[in-house]
């Protein structure tokens, strides 16, 4: 596993047992808080993902992370759902969540603004296309954004406004 780094070599480890649970890796992180280290695994399944299914990939992925031992300090393992205003990160995120509400922070003020909402129109190649609330598109590269997300909140008053 020469030249991957931390994130790739959990994710290729962890990716067979979440396959067979039937859930997807949603995303994988690795970092300090405060004096401890985290290793953040977040899973979703079409239909959502319960308190059991993160218990049994929990459980799962353990003994093979020890095994393989990856990761040279010791960490916290937490599994869970992306949960709502889930983050957009890699292609395969934005192509399934095309037509739904998002919020989007773009890295430098566009016009004076970094905050936007609207609907996912497109996503081709890095290119994001969003339908704001005026009825205006922005079309902005996924490197200029701090975060995607979905706009779980106001979903119904935001598709009346429509």
């Amino acid at each position: 596993m020469a030249g991957k780094n931390t994130v790739d070599r959990v994710c290729e480890i962890i990716a067979p047992y979440a396959a067979e649970l039937g859930l997807q890796i949603w995303d994988v992180t690795f970092k300090k808080e405060g004096t401890d280290w985290y290793l953040k695994v977040f899973i979703d399944k079409d239909g959502g993902v319960s308190v059991d299914d993160c218990v049994d990939l929990t459980h799962a992925i353990t003994k093979p992370l020890d095994e393989a031992d990856p990761i040279s300090q010791s960490y916290m393992l937490e599994v869970s759902s992306p949960g709502i205003e889930r983050e957009l990160k890699k292609d395969e995120h934005f192509e399934k969540y095309i037509g739904s509400p998002v919020m989007l922070r773009a890295i430098r003020p566009i016009d004076g603004v970094r905050d936007f909402t609207g609907v996912l129109q497109e996503y081709n190649d890095g290119q994001i296309i969003i339908r704001l609330q005026d009825g205006n598109e922005l079309s902005i590269g996924k490197k200029d954004c701090s975060y995607v997300k979905l706009d779980d909140f106001d979903i119904n008053d935001f598709n009346a406004e429509l």
